[in-house]
C-alpha cells in the first residue's frame, strides 16, 4: 500500500492570503498613516498618564518622584470619606448632576421630534442652526454672557425686573438659590441644538411609509410620534442614558469654578472644585489627596455605568454591550 502524500495546499492558501493582506496594506498606507495620529494621540494622553494614579495611594513627593514616594495604600481615600466637607461637597455633585439630567436629558428629544415634523424646510433648518449655534461657545465666553445679560446694575433681567414689574434687582450671579437654576438652564440652552443632532438622525432612517400609513388610518401628530418615533429611537435614548449616568457626579469643572462666589459656595462646590483647591490651589499643593478624590469619583462613574447597562439590558434589552 502506497503512503497518502502530504499535501500543502493548506499552507499555500495561506501564503497567498498573506500576500493579498499586505498588498491591501500597502495600497492603504496613506489612510493607515493617517489612523496612527489619534491612535498615538491617545496613547499618549490617555493611557500613558494611568500610570500617575498609583500617586493616590502614596505619599507624593516631588523630590522623590512617582517611584520613590513611599505607598499610604487607602489613607487618602479614607481621609476624603472621614472629611467634614464629604457629605455636602457630594449632595452638592450629586444634586447638580441630577438636575441637570433631568432637565436636559428630554429636551434635545423633544427639540429632534419637533424639527423633525416641521412642514418647512427652511424654518426647519434656521432652528437647527440657531439652537445649534450656542455649543461653540466656549465656557469662558458662556460665564461672561451670563454674568453681563444677569448683572446687578446693568444686566437685561434685572432692568427688566426693575422697570417693568417693580421687583428690586436679583443677584443671580452671587445667589446661592439661584446658582443651580443658572447653572443647570443655561447649559440646557447652550448644548439642546448639539444634542438634537443624534436623535434627528435617529429619526430620519424611521419609514416614511410607517407615518403615510399612520395618517391614513387617522392618526394624529401625537399618536404618530408615541407609537413610530419613539419606538423607532428608544435604542438611541437608552445608549445616551447610559452614557450620562457615567457622568452623573462629574460635574464640569470649569463653568462651575468660574460661576463660584463666596455668597453660593454651599452650593456650588463640588468635586471637581474641591480636588482643584486641595490638590492644586492651596499652599501646600497635596497632589496625591487630589489624585485620589478624582479617582473615587471615577469609579463611582463607572460603576453608574455598569449598572445602568446591568439595568436596560434587563428591562428593554438594549445596552451599550
Amino acid at each position: 500500500m502506497k503512503p497518502v502524500a502530504k499535501t500543502t495546499r493548506p499552507a499555500a492558501d495561506f501564503s497567498m492570503t498573506m500576500q493579498r493582506s499586505f498588498k491591501r496594506v500597502v495600497r492603504a498606507r496613506g489612510l493607515l498613516l493617517l489612523l496612527l495620529i489619534p491612535l498615538v494621540y491617545v496613547f499618549i494622553f490617555n493611557y500613558l498618564p494611568i500610570y500617575g494614579v498609583t500617586i493616590a495611594f502614596k505619599r507624593f513627593n516631588i523630590k522623590q518622584g512617582i517611584l520613590g514616594s513611599p505607598w499610604v495604600g487607602l489613607y487618602h481615600f479614607e481621609r476624603f470619606l472621614s472629611n467634614p466637607k464629604f457629605f455636602d461637597i457630594l449632595k452638592n455633585t450629586v444634586i447638580l448632576s441630577v438636575y441637570s439630567l433631568i432637565a436636559g436629558f428630554p429636551i434635545p428629544i423633544l427639540l429632534a421630534i419637533g424639527i423633525t415634523h416641521m412642514p418647512n424646510a427652511a424654518f426647519r433648518k434656521t432652528i437647527q442652526m440657531t439652537t445649534y449655534m450656542p455649543y461653540f461657545l466656549s465656557v469662558v465666553v458662556m460665564v461672561a454672557l451670563l454674568s453681563q445679560l444677569l448683572s446687578l446694575r446693568y444686566g437685561i433681567f434685572n432692568r427688566a425686573l426693575t422697570e417693568l414689574f417693580g421687583i428690586p434687582a436679583i443677584n443671580f450671579m452671587g445667589s446661592a438659590a439661584a446658582f443651580r437654576h443658572v447653572y443647570v438652564w443655561s447649559g440646557v440652552w447652550q448644548s439642546m441644538g448639539y444634542g438634537s443632532v443624534i436623535y434627528i438622525s435617529a429619526l430620519s432612517s424611521v419609514d416614511p411609509q410607517l407615518h403615510e400609513a399612520a395618517i391614513v388610518d387617522g392618526a394624529t401628530l401625537l399618536k404618530r410620534i408615541r407609537h413610530i418615533d419613539i419606538p423607532s429611537i428608544l435604542p438611541t435614548v437608552t445608549i445616551m442614558l447610559i452614557l450620562s449616568m457615567g457622568s452623573l457626579i462629574s460635574v464640569g469643572f470649569e463653568k462651575t469654578f468660574l460661576m463660584q462666589f463666596p455668597t453660593n459656595l454651599s452650593v456650588s462646590e463640588v468635586i471637581g472644585t474641591y480636588v482643584y483647591r486641595v490638590g492644586l490651589a492651596s499652599a501646600r499643593p497635596d497632589f496625591s489627596f487630589g489624585s485620589a478624590i478624582g479617582l473615587f469619583q471615577n469609579a463611582i462613574s463607572f460603576a453608574l455605568v455598569i449598572c445602568a447597562n446591568f439595568i436596560s439590558r434587563r428591562v428593554s434589552d438594549n445596552g451599550l454591550w
